[in-house]
């Protein structure tokens, strides 16, 4: 094998006539925060309780720093799995709880105690050693799971859907814990998620699992701001779909012809032909609405369009707005940094005008 620290080689996995896991082939690198991020049912949890040793390929293999591990139980593999639910002992004190895996391995005692008392340190719960889970918070309880995984200092840390059972605001303070957690130890951290937030927020790199294949490999910003299908598209973020064909191709532009839609201009990334069928992807927050039209630059070319308000939603930070143009419903996003001093504000059932810039539109595969 190469020298990739950890590998999935054309791994297949089946229960009965399902196919959870189909034909994956991807590579993790040491220290990195990956993420396998997908709808319920995709695959990804199959694809951890794998290299946790809790299920075995039909077919594949799985290595580890170049050794083949695919057979190897759980209790041989230095992987170590953070559940949803937390799995501490009720009758144990947070000490013990961290300790247990060096106890049971015979570590020396001053060993143990050096151990513990650091990664209590690191985690912030020192003060919180003597107490028993029922006396803990959600997060500190799951800040204890998470220090009992790394305190024998496992080669790879799994965590499942670590923070769905903590509250929205836990959840945000637990993502940047979990960010500096990662930091401070170095290892290679796995992370299931189905919430696209939580990835984007951590992840060195994410691997988007759709029926059990993997749809798109990439860095955050490149999965959010240029998909690889229509899948990943509309699972990450919100977006809108303008499904078309080219009708023309001008250097690095093409005019796409929408049904019941103006001709929308784009920058042909994929190279297209006249003639072939293009979902062309374009997100709300690049989408402007005002009362009045643009006025862009000299030589700027806009794609604008008249609209009328349909809904609107005020979230604090921005609002959304959806409009209709044509045959098709338009959903656009509006940041606030300041109050009160926009334009005049836009209201339901307003005649107004949508636009955004050519290249902010991303082509992917057209829809069958």
């Amino acid at each position: 094998m190469s020298n990739d620290f950890l590998v999935f080689d054309q791994v297949t996995k089946r229960f009965g006539a399902l196919t959870a896991v189909d034909n994956v082939s991807l590579k993790v690198k040491r220290g990195e925060f990956f993420s396998l991020l997908g709808p319920s049912g995709c695959g990804k949890t199959t694809l951890l309780r794998m290299l946790g040793g809790f299920e075995r390929p039909d077919s594949g293999r799985i290595y580890l720093e170049g050794n083949d591990i695919t057979d190897i139980p759980p209790n041989q593999r230095r992987v170590h799995t953070v559940f949803q639910n937390y799995a501490l002992f009720p009758t144990m004190t947070v000490w013990d709880n961290i300790a247990f895996s060096l106890k049971l391995a015979k570590r020396p005692k001053d060993e143990i105690e050096d151990r513990v008392d650091d990664i209590l340190r690191m985690i912030q719960l020192s003060d919180q050693a003597w107490k028993y889970p029922n006396q803990l918070s959600g997060g500190q309880k799951q800040r204890v799971a998470i220090a009992r995984a790394l305190v024998d200092r496992p080669q790879v840390l799994l965590l499942d859907e670590p923070l769905a059972a903590l509250d929205l605001k836990l959840r945000q303070h637990m993502l940047i814990e979990l960010d500096a957690i990662h930091d401070q130890v170095g290892i290679t951290f796995i992370y299931v998620t189905h919430d696209q937030g939580e990835a984007m927020s951590l992840s060195d790199r994410i691997a988007v699992v759709n029926v059990g294949k993997i749809e798109q490999l990439d860095v955050p910003a490149k999965i959010y701001e240029a998909p690889s299908s229509r899948f990943v598209a509309s699972f990450i973020g919100d977006t809108n779909f303008f499904s078309g064909e080219i009708e023309s191709v001008d250097g690095d532009y093409c005019l796409i012809r929408v049904d019941g839609f103006p001709q929308i201009k784009a920058y042909n990334d994929k190279q297209l032909k006249i003639g072939q069928r293009v979902d062309l992807s374009v997100r709300p927050e690049k989408i402007r609405v005002t009362l009045a039209p643009p006025q862009p630059e000299k030589g700027a070319s806009i794609n604008v369009f008249p609209s009328k308000v349909g809904d609107i939603v005020y979230q604090g930070v921005y609002t959304k707005f959806w409009v209709t143009s044509g045959q098709l419903r338009i959903q656009s996003l509006k940041p606030h940094s300041r109050f009160l001093l926009d334009q005049e504000p836009i209201t339901w059932n307003d005649e107004v005008f949508v636009w955004w810039h050519p290249d902010d539109g991303y082509m992917v595969e057209a829809s069958p």
